[in-house]
C-alpha cells in the first residue's frame, strides 16, 4: 500500500491499496504512477537547477514513493527507470536554468500535484 504522502508543491499522495492490482501483477493506477515518477526525476534535476533548495527532496519523494509501494522485480525495475528517463531527459538538455526550464519546473510541480490527487482520490484507501 501506497502512504507516501507528499508535503509542498505535490500534497496529498496517498498511494492506494496494494491489494488493488490487474490481472498481470500490477495495480490500475500503475500507468500513473510511473508518470509521476518520471515527473519526480525531472524535478529532481530541474529544481536545483534552477535554484531551488531542494537538493535531494525529489530523490527522497520517489525512495518514500519505492518504500511504501514496495514493488518487487519488475514493477521496481519500472519505476526506477521512469525516475531515471526523467532525470537523464533534462540532464541531457539542460546545463543551467533558462525560461524554458523554469517553465517545464513549473508545469511538473501541477502535473505531479493533480497525479498525487487523482491516485489519491481514486485509489487512495483514506
Amino acid at each position: 500500500m501506497l502512504g507516501l504522502v507528499m508535503g509542498g508543491p505535490l500534497p496529498g499522495l496517498v498511494a492506494p491499496a496494494a491489494a488493488q492490482t490487474t490481472q498481470g501483477g500490477a495495480p490500475p493506477y500503475e500507468g500513473d504512477l510511473l508518470r509521476l515518477a518520471e515527473i519526480l526525476g525531472a524535478l529532481h534535476y530541474l529544481r536545483p537547477l534552477c535554484g531551488a533548495a531542494e537538493a535531494t527532496r525529489w530523490r527522497d519523494e520517489m525512495q518514500g514513493l519505492v518504500d511504501v509501494e514496495a514493488p518487487s522485480g519488475d514493477r521496481r525495475g519500472q519505476l526506477i527507470a521512469a525516475f531515471n528517463n526523467g532525470y537523464e531527459s533534462y540532464r541531457q538538455v539542460y546545463r543551467s536554468c533558462t525560461p524554458s526550464a523554469e517553465l517545464a519546473s513549473q508545469r511538473y510541480l501541477e502535473t505531479g500535484a493533480k497525479l498525487s490527487r487523482d491516485i489519491a482520490a481514486r485509489y487512495g484507501s483514506n
